[in-house]
């Protein structure tokens, strides 16, 4: 038998504790078009309809100048003290500061900046009409091979495998991969998948505003 719908809250997650070494500084706060690049992935997470936003954040000055970013909006705030570890250090991080009773939590990266509110809240829309383990993101035109990344949304029976992501996995690939056949996936443009890493990605969305 199918799992019911989930009428729970579900809580929004960006993932803002990446070191950036590829930008050559912490690019959670350099600017596109003027705004720190870790605020534009935290509006549009922010218009998802979520009923919950935590974002995961590095330790000292970076993190202080994230949650500075972030004052004026309704986010809480963990620190992954070790974030050289890799982005499942985060994951784990995040599951372990969800307050309990939240039904799903969806995850965001801070360097996905054409990403919309209305992404975020079409992975909600989804899981709040299936109540699907997963509902994960796939980029890609319709006559091509679509590329899975972030967002993914993960119901809360599986908090407990996130909260035991091992740093070799770089994410939670093994766990996506474990629960494929149950995922609702959903098809995005192509272009939404852009991330920034690096001075020359920043250059060329500067250059498009």
């Amino acid at each position: 038998m199918s799992p019911q719908p989930s009428p729970g809250p579900v809580a929004g997650v960006l993932l803002a504790a990446g070191r950036g070494t590829r930008m050559g500084q912490p690019k959670q706060l350099v600017h596109l078009r003027g705004v720190p690049l870790v605020r534009h992935a935290a509006l549009a997470l922010a218009g998802g309809g979520f009923d919950v936003l935590l974002a995961v954040i590095p330790p000292g000055a970076v993190g202080e100048g994230v949650q500075a970013a972030l004052a004026d909006l309704p986010f809480t705030f963990a620190v992954n003290s070790a974030p050289a570890r890799g982005l499942a250090g985060s994951f784990r991080v995040a599951a372990a500061a969800l307050p309990a009773g939240v039904a799903a939590a969806h995850f965001a990266l801070a360097d996905m900046p054409r990403l919309t509110p209305g992404v975020h809240a079409r992975l909600l829309a989804a899981f709040r009409e299936t109540g699907a383990p997963l509902v994960l993101a796939e980029y890609g035109d319709p006559d091509t091979a679509g590329v899975r990344a972030p967002p993914h949304l993960f119901r809360a029976d599986l908090f407990a495998a996130l909260r035991v992501l091992p740093d070799a996995d770089h994410g939670p690939r093994r766990l996506l991969q474990q629960h494929a056949r149950e995922a609702v996936t959903l098809r995005l443009p192509a272009d939404l998948l852009t991330d920034v890493d690096t001075p020359e990605d920043l250059a060329r969305l500067e250059g498009e505003a």
